[in-house]
């Protein structure tokens, strides 16, 4: 005898299945926003005192941060072996495994840094410890994006895909906005207190949000198509040179994507601090500015990703990428004027349209460019190979070249350099928006 499906049977699967995805939604967004807290809590501190505390006294303080920035940049460095490693695990094992290892990986690392001596204690030691721990934060942090994307995005209905794509990125931005609330906060001490001990309170605060996201990871459903190929026993046993053989090319645009929303985003998010000491703009206005600016793109962001449902996901991200190139000089105009609104505005714009265009689409579209069985390696490795390049010598190069001539231009030039790479890349992406697997 045939089965009877009833209306009512129907809108009770429905519901169970939206609730399912509200509540993937809920922990990946929080566990992201604590992963990203301590990866970003380093490029603030950096910023703002590890030049001084890490590196020779004697130093220029611009060559201190550079030292700062240089490790830093080492964790971009080892993104792509926690790339490699995750995506593996991901791919085989599962996306939940794979999320709890980085995020364990994360909390210990970044809890080591608000303990380590400074140079004045212990010499050369002090800056070999923080690159250490650094490295360890970069492994993490490789595996995290991958994961946190796909596990709401292969659970999102197709149709909807980009918008519920880019809530994974609304962790990023909660991530960033708590590691600048945390600075904010502690620069309220004497400065003697804060360079002497209060720069270590938010690195050890760590470990409350590294509790509660292993809490909430390991209670986090599997995503649909993850269990639905593990079902059907299409997972792969070597993902990784699997996603090399098939999709090469998917992995070359996954990587040309970012280098405008990875490195402009480090020069308006990290850089921009470092500029801001150059110029004599108080820490308070650009922390400030920099914390509106990401609450304001975590809500555009949602805007981009459901507007690139309509109208394509390409479009949407050359908008960003376009963006950036025009944004590149007015940005150093406005923060040159001294003005806190202005200053702000300028954080603004650069974070919520042209990284935010970017960072709202790239979730869905990188994850499209892959099936289900490698998406997890392809993710990771065209996104964090990237890394290297673009988050993590973006600063570098910036520190460098205010540095060499002391002057915004050269920065200006450069940031519009990324997002013509960006923008070329897109002319030789195909659309993804109607792809189902």
């Amino acid at each position: 005898m045939a089965s009877v499906h009833s209306p009512a049977c129907a809108t009770h699967t429905s519901a169970n299945s939206d609730r399912s995805l509200n509540r993937i939604v809920i922990a990946s967004v929080a566990g992201n926003a604590m992963e990203w807290y301590d990866f970003f809590v380093y490029s603030t501190a950096a910023a703002l005192v590890f030049g001084q505390l890490f590196f020779p006294p004697d130093a220029d303080p611009l060559v201190g941060t550079l030292g700062a920035f240089a490790a830093f940049a080492v964790g971009f460095v080892a993104r792509p072996l926690g790339g490699i490693v995750f995506g593996h695990i991901g791919d085989r094992y599962g996306r939940r495994a794979s999320l709890v290892w980085t995020l364990l990986i994360m909390g210990v690392a970044t809890f080591g840094i608000g303990l380590l001596p400074s140079y004045g204690q212990v010499g050369m030691w002090a800056p070999a410890a923080l690159v250490v721990l650094r490295v360890f934060q970069g492994i993490a942090s490789g595996g995290e994006w991958g994961g946190g994307v796909l596990m709401i995005s292969e659970s999102a209905p197709p149709e909807k895909r980009g918008y519920y794509a880019a809530w994974s990125q609304l962790g990023v931005g909660a991530g960033f906005v708590l590691s600048s609330a945390a600075f904010l906060a502690v620069q309220a001490l004497p400065r003697e207190q804060f360079v002497t001990w209060g720069w270590r309170l938010p690195f050890l605060a760590s470990v409350v949000i590294f509790v509660l996201g292993v809490y909430i990871r390991r209670r986090l459903p599997e995503s649909r198509d993850f269990a639905s190929a593990e079902q059907a026993g299409k997972t792969s046993h070597t993902p990784v040179l699997e996603v090399i053989r098939r999709h090469p090319k998917e992995i070359l645009m996954a990587m040309g994507l970012r280098v405008a929303e990875n490195g402009g985003a480090y020069i308006f998010l990290a850089f921009s601090l470092v500029y801001g000491k150059f110029a004599g703009i108080p820490s308070s206005t650009m922390l400030t500015g920099v914390m509106l600016a990401m609450i304001i793109e975590m809500g555009a962001m949602l805007a981009w990703g459901r507007l690139s449902d309509r109208i394509g996901r390409k479009p949407v991200y050359m908008i960003g990428a376009l963006s950036l190139v025009a944004m590149a000089f007015p940005f150093f105009w406005l923060l040159n004027t001294h003005s806190t609104p202005l200053i702000w505005l300028a954080l603004i714009a650069g974070t919520a349209i042209c990284h935010g265009a970017m960072i709202g689409t790239l979730p869905a579209l990188v994850g499209e460019l892959f099936s289900t069985e490698v998406r997890y390696s392809g993710v990771a490795l065209g996104h964090e190979v990237a890394s290297i390049f673009a988050g993590g010598l973006s600063p570098l190069i910036a520190i460098a070249l205010l540095s060499r001539f002391h002057a915004y231009w050269p920065v200006s030039l450069f940031l519009a350099a990324l997002g013509v790479v960006t923008a070329v890349t897109l002319k030789f992406t195909h659309e993804t928006r109607r792809q189902i697997d």
